[in-house]
């Protein structure tokens, strides 16, 4: 529900800070004192089309915001989630600029927003009746979960959408394992490409081995050359080979060891490279006689590496990856080829799935058909109620099957009415009195009981043309929705602002030339005393305060 609204520099409204409660909220004042600009405000903090003419005279910009609680609005909560526009308090902070030299600026939660997305929430929270503009009312979709909720069995609704889902789930699975001659062609080629690579790619171990002795065998002979060459020069014939070079440097260290015996231990260090480098230059000769010097194995290496880099470009995959490239592509020519039988089952499940969705789409049918008639002669009794004697109100049921399920069920629904008697039933959308709308969709919403899941109603005018009793009575009906949830309504009616929850009043006043507009929060005498001044104008009486002391009390007694 709408917790705070925050106004400055808009029309005529230098700043004002509202706060908000449960129940029926009534805004009073005198005529052209700007009752309907807190409407005008929702409605442009709904998303609606702004103009410069908005903002106050003498002014840069307009500013607009509204806190909203979104405890009972799962559906905003989740929205919010899915777009990253929720905030850890679980309020909803929306706020909108209007430039006076053209265009505006939304924001939610803080953070920037389309007028599409802060449309999108506000049909969420705000449902405004009495102007043509954002009502949720006279939206179909919106028009058939009013008709749900008002049936009662929101499990028939959801078994209906989770079967349509599934259908469209198993034939699009069917629809991709089938492919007609493309899944042939796919399983050609797999199995070309399955080949190529279970004879080529290699584990990383022995990718690893493989380009080693690629490597090995492109520069054997280098090898050879280089290793025989270093055995030489450690342990060959050559006067300065090093194994001769350390067996004199042992010899002369000896004669100076027995004359001093601590070097000995260089004597031993010694004794241990010739030890080493001996085994080394073996080694090294070793090496040198045995690598392989076989053309025929370099080619087998060079062609398999060939042939890896090779299918690494045609699969737009690293040589490393071509082992696990074989195994998808396996997997998925194995379920193509078992995809016989994936379809057999498929089948099976679609037709069980149709079937089922068939029952529960009656079952909805139904359900929806004896709501309709009901909600119809509920609405209609109601706009008698509400000074409309003789106009009727009917929802039209239009089937719609295409022959694949649908989650929004076999049919549609359009909320008709006709105002006047002998009047025809025309659509909810194309009627065109402002007054009459909002009276309708205040019986509609008494009758569904706000039904729907939008915290926030609000009626502008819902009197307009009304007075009396019908007056008193559309007053209790808008009290006794606001039981059910927030309700905002603009009356100049003082039977209708009596049944308020709460009151706010409305003063237009001339200060230093400029035209400036007040909106207050009136106690019980100031609401004592605004009654007055709507049932007497001018001269207001002790008798005139007596009667709107009485309709107060009779008012708020339950």
């Amino acid at each position: 529900m709408l917790t705070h609204l925050s106004v400055r520099n808009f029309a005529v409204v230098e700043a004002a800070e509202i706060d908000f409660g449960d129940g029926l909220t009534v805004v009073t004042g005198e005529t052209g004192a700007g009752k309907s600009l807190l409407v005008d405000a929702l409605l442009l903090l709904s998303g609606a089309r702004a103009d410069t003419g908005m903002v106050r005279a003498g002014s840069e910009r307009a500013e607009l915001s509204g806190e909203f609680d979104l405890t009972n609005v799962a559906a905003a909560r989740t929205w919010l989630a899915e777009q990253a526009l929720d905030e850890e308090d679980g309020a909803c902070r929306v706020r909108r600029v209007i430039a006076a030299e053209g265009g505006s600026r939304a924001w939610i939660n803080g953070r920037a927003a389309s007028l599409a997305q802060l449309s999108e929430l506000a049909a969420m929270l705000v449902e405004i009746h009495g102007q043509h503009e954002h009502q949720a009312l006279l939206d179909r979709a919106q028009q058939l979960a009013i008709l749900d909720a008002f049936g009662g069995d929101d499990g028939a609704v959801s078994k209906v959408r989770e079967l349509a889902l599934r259908h469209r789930e198993i034939t699009a699975r069917e629809r991709e394992l089938s492919g007609g001659d493309d899944r042939a062609a796919r399983i050609d080629l797999l199995r070309h490409e399955v080949t190529e690579l279970e004879r080529w790619a290699l584990p990383p171990e022995a990718l690893a081995e493989l380009e080693a002795r690629h490597k090995r065998l492109a520069n054997a002979g280098k090898l050879a050359e280089g290793a025989s060459g270093l055995s030489e020069l450690l342990d060959g014939d050559g006067e300065f080979a090093a194994t001769r070079t350390v067996a004199r440097t042992h010899s002369e260290l000896e004669k100076l060891a027995e004359l001093d015996p601590s070097l000995q231990t260089a004597l031993e260090l010694l004794d241990n490279a010739r030890i080493q480098l001996g085994e080394a230059a073996e080694s090294l000769s070793r090496y040198a006689q045995d690598l392989d010097l076989d053309p025929e194995r370099y080619a087998e290496a060079d062609a398999h590496l060939t042939a890896l880099h090779d299918l690494s470009r045609r699969h737009r995959v690293p040589v490393e990856a071509l082992h696990a490239q074989a195994a998808t592509q396996r997997e998925e020519l194995q379920a193509l080829e078992g995809a016989g039988e994936a379809l057999t089952k498929l089948a099976a499940e679609r037709k069980q799935c149709f079937a089922d969705y068939g029952t529960a789409a009656a079952a909805l049918s139904k359900q929806r058909t004896t709501a309709a008639k009901k909600l119809g002669k509920s609405v209609s009794t109601l706009m008698g109620e509400l000074g409309m004697d003789g106009g009727s109100f009917a929802v039209d049921m239009q089937p719609q099957f295409s022959g694949e399920p649908d989650p929004q069920g076999r049919e549609r629904c359009e909320f008709t009415v006709s105002a006047n008697p002998g009047m025809p039933l025309r659509a909810l959308r194309k009627v065109a009195s402002g007054g009459e709308l909002s009276r309708i969709g205040l019986a509609i919403e008494v009758a569904a009981l706000g039904a729907d899941s939008v915290g926030t109603m609000v009626f502008d005018e819902v009197d307009a043309g009304i007075g009396g009793a019908i007056a008193e009575t559309v007053g209790a009906k808008l009290r006794a929705l606001g039981e059910r949830c927030q309700v905002l309504c603009v009356t100049h009616l003082p039977q209708v602002a009596a049944q308020g929850h709460a009151h706010l009043s409305v003063a237009k006043s001339v200060e230093d030339k400029a035209t400036r507009t007040h909106i207050s929060a009136l106690d019980a005498k100031g609401r004592s005393e605004e009654l007055a001044r709507m049932l007497g104008g001018v001269e207001i009486d002790r008798e005139t305060r007596a009667h709107a002391k009485k309709m107060l009390e009779k008012a708020q007694t339950p």
